[in-house]
């Protein structure tokens, strides 16, 4: 297997009529999703994606999502998963950021994605609907009418750019994570044989494909030939139909951040539903606040948890793996490294530190991504060298998270380096949210904090000095904030102050900021 494809190749010929993927009560076999797949890969081809090439996948979670991934990856093409609920400007920056010429979608999007026509755009053409508004678009039944004479695979290589994923930048601008085929297949086997997934299991695809936790449901699933549950939209809303989901699809593998864990248990569903089948839970992303985790464990004795740690730059580097029988202490550590992996922790000038010492952790892995899209400079300032020997240089990906040792040898994390924070299992750079908020024409200076609410919920909060004359309230500068973010970056609340505390240096004192906003 030395492709993402090969996965749903080597399955169709293990499990023909095996279910690769669900999505309510529809399905795909592994021979289905392979058939589609090359269907998909023989029409962006023909019509003239070359190898390399990125092509955009804009919709919400859905069957067609399996079909995208693999179809795009089959014609030599990278996928770029793009949220179909972001801000126009934002879709319309990772399309001409990433040169997509070729969008596929949904018929649920074609509202959406007419309006995005009606800006100047590259796209050459939409697939998945029907009459858009520029007329290049293609229907899924005609993609599935494709006859298959002529078609020829695309050779592609291990080191070939397999996806882009965007996430927040410091400076206000998305960055674009580069995996290649190398990559994923190493995060895909590494995660499926650290937690023993077999043909047998049924894997709960909880996140969107624009979050790096789905990769375990569309790469770790299928390298072991094992079932992906993509969870619908409505049901990630909902504890009450979510708890009757995980209990009907008989779920045996759960993987999400922790807020829908610990919704699923305040709601009360877990005394509902009968989640026996639940062998494995895995969560990451944000902690997991520790009395709710202990909760759980009460409820799902069975099963086995695993705290997963890992930037998207890496996929997945530690883990923590723990049964229902283990005493917690007050902190979750992220534990070990994981397989073909090593790391250091390293001061501010770049020297090892003790072990009992805290710094920051840096990653060498086979799972490391390739840089970042269109950004050499931002890729050389994420890589710490190391000289291994004379000619000999080992690169680290720098996660700006601040770590230590504790007493039995575990990696704690401690916090961050920079001001990157996560909230429901979205990496938020304050600096970007500052930067919009900066940007308003009443604002004269801001700062964007997080605060704990009684549930011990990050909340993000933003406090706003106005310019002279210009009184402007809350709600309109969340709406600004609306137009030009992704939902799960929107400052929850935002207050005025007429000055803000200051430290001796000038700095502003966040300190008193975060007592008067708590």
């Amino acid at each position: 297997m030395n492709t993402l494809p090969n996965f749903i190749e080597n399955s169709a010929n293990l499990f023909p009529n095996k279910e690769a993927f669900r999505f309510g009560k529809s399905s795909l076999t592994y021979t289905d999703l392979n058939h589609k797949t090359n269907q998909l890969a023989k029409h962006l081809v023909d019509s003239g994606v070359q190898k390399g090439d990125r092509v955009g996948i804009y919709m919400n979670r859905c069957l067609e999502t399996a079909i995208a991934i693999y179809g795009i990856l089959k014609a030599g093409a990278a996928y770029v998963p793009i949220n179909p609920v972001a801000p126009r400007s934002r879709v319309q920056f990772l399309i001409d950021d990433c040169g997509i010429q070729f969008l596929v979608t949904v018929p649920k999007q074609k509202k959406r994605i007419n309006k995005l026509l009606e800006q100047e755009t590259a796209l050459k053409q939409v697939i998945g609907i029907t009459d858009s508004l520029d007329g290049t678009s293609i229907s899924w039944t005609s993609i599935f009418s494709i006859a298959m004479n002529g078609y020829q695979k695309v050779a592609i290589l291990s080191d070939d750019l397999a996806y882009v994923m965007y996430t927040s930048g410091s400076t206000g601008t998305p960055k674009g994570i580069m995996h290649t085929h190398k990559s994923g297949m190493a995060y895909a086997q590494l995660s499926s044989e650290l937690y023993g997934v077999k043909p047998e299991d049924r894997v709960a695809n909880h996140a969107p494909i624009h979050f790096d936790i789905s990769t375990f449901g569309y790469f770790s699933a299928p390298f072991a030939s094992a079932t992906t549950i993509i969870i619908p939209d409505a049901h990630t809303n909902l504890p009450a139909s979510l708890g009757a989901l995980i209990a009907e699809e008989k779920i045996s593998i759960w993987y999400s951040v922790p807020l829908a864990l610990s919704q699923l248990l305040l709601s009360g569903v877990l005394d509902t539903y009968d989640f026996s089948s639940i062998r494995w839970v895995l969560f990451g992303g944000e902690s997991f606040t520790i009395k709710y985790l202990k909760r759980l464990m009460k409820k799902w004795p069975q099963a086995n948890y695993s705290n997963v740690y890992g930037p998207a730059e890496v996929n997945q580097c530690t883990y923590y793996n723990f049964s229902s029988n283990i005493i917690l202490e007050d902190y979750l550590p992220i534990g070990a490294v994981w397989n073909e992996t090593e790391f250091k922790v390293i001061d501010e000038n770049e020297n090892q530190v003790e072990k009992d010492s805290a710094g920051e952790l840096v990653i060498c892995s086979t799972t490391m991504m390739k840089g970042y899209w269109n950004n050499a400079a931002l890729t050389s300032k994420s890589l710490f060298t190391d000289k291994v020997e004379e000619n000999i240089e080992k690169k680290y990906y720098r996660t700006g998270d601040i770590v230590r040792h504790d007493a039995k040898n575990n990696l704690v994390f401690l916090g961050r380096k920079d001001r990157q924070v996560k909230i429901r299992g979205y990496r938020i750079e304050l600096d970007e949210v500052e930067a919009v908020l900066n940007g308003h024409h009443a604002v004269e200076e801001s700062t964007v904090c997080v605060i704990e609410n009684e549930n011990n919920e990050k909340i993000l909060t933003a406090a706003v000095i106005l310019m002279f004359g210009l009184p402007t309230e809350s709600k309109e500068l969340i709406s600004y904030c609306r137009s030009k973010l992704p939902t799960y970056a929107i400052p929850h609340r935002i207050e005025i102050f007429e000055n803000f505390p200051r430290t001796g240096s000038g700095k502003i004192d966040l300190t008193q900021i975060k007592q008067v906003l708590i």
